[in-house]
C-alpha cells in the first residue's frame, strides 16, 4: 500500500501546470487573432463623415452655417478601437483527502467437554477459530483552476495620431483685440 506522501508525489502538478500554461498560450493567440481581424474590419469600413461645420456670426448678427463635404474615413479613423484581452492572473489549486484503514482481528474459542458414567468415559473439545483482516484505501482529489482575463488598451501604434495642419493666414496686428 502506498503511503500518504507518495500519494501526494503521484499528483501530476508538472502536467497540470504544463497544460494550463499551453493552454493560457492557445486562448491568448486565437484572442489576439481575433482583435486582429476586427481592426481590420474597422479599418477596412468607411463611412461619411462631415469633418467640419464653420458657423459664421455676420455684422448684423445674422447666423449662417457651412460645411465641408463629406469624407470617407475608416471606422478605426473615427475611434472605434478592437478590445484586446491578457491573461493576467492563473491559479491552480489542488486538494487531496486520503483515508487509509487496517484492521485485524483474530477470535479463538475453545470448549471443552467431559463426560463420566458407569464403565464409560468420553471426552470431546471443540476449537473454533476465526481470523478476519480488512484493508481499506478511500482517496479523493479535486483540483480547480482559475484564469482571470482582463481587457488591454490597443497597442499605441495601432491608434491613429490626429494631425493638424492649420493654413489660415495670422491675423495681422489690426486684426487683433
Amino acid at each position: 500500500m502506498a503511503s500518504v506522501g507518495q500519494e501526494l508525489l503521484d499528483v501530476p502538478l508538472p502536467d497540470m501546470v504544463a497544460k494550463l500554461a499551453m493552454g493560457i498560450a492557445n486562448a491568448q493567440a486565437a484572442l489576439d487573432s481575433n482583435s486582429v481581424r476586427t481592426a481590420t474590419i474597422l479599418a477596412e469600413t468607411e463611412i461619411p463623415v462631415v469633418l467640419g461645420v464653420t458657423q459664421v456670426i455676420a455684422a448684423d448678427g445674422t447666423v449662417s452655417y457651412t460645411q465641408a463635404d463629406p469624407v470617407d474615413v475608416s471606422l478605426l479613423q473615427v475611434g472605434l478601437m478592437p478590445t484586446f484581452y491578457q491573461f493576467s492572473e492563473a491559479t491552480i489549486e489542488v486538494k487531496m483527502d486520503i483515508k487509509t484503514t487496517t484492521s485485524r482481528e483474530t477470535n479463538v474459542k475453545v470448549t471443552a467437554e467431559a463426560k463420566a458414567g458407569f464403565s464409560m468415559w468420553s471426552a470431546s473439545i471443540k476449537a473454533e477459530v476465526s481470523h478476519n483482516r480488512k484493508f481499506g484505501k478511500e482517496v479523493n482529489g479535486t483540483s480547480r483552476m482559475v484564469t482571470k482575463l482582463v481587457p488591454v488598451p490597443p497597442p499605441a501604434r495601432l491608434e491613429p495620431q490626429l494631425i493638424i495642419v492649420d493654413n489660415r493666414p495670422a491675423p495681422t496686428e489690426s486684426e487683433t483685440p
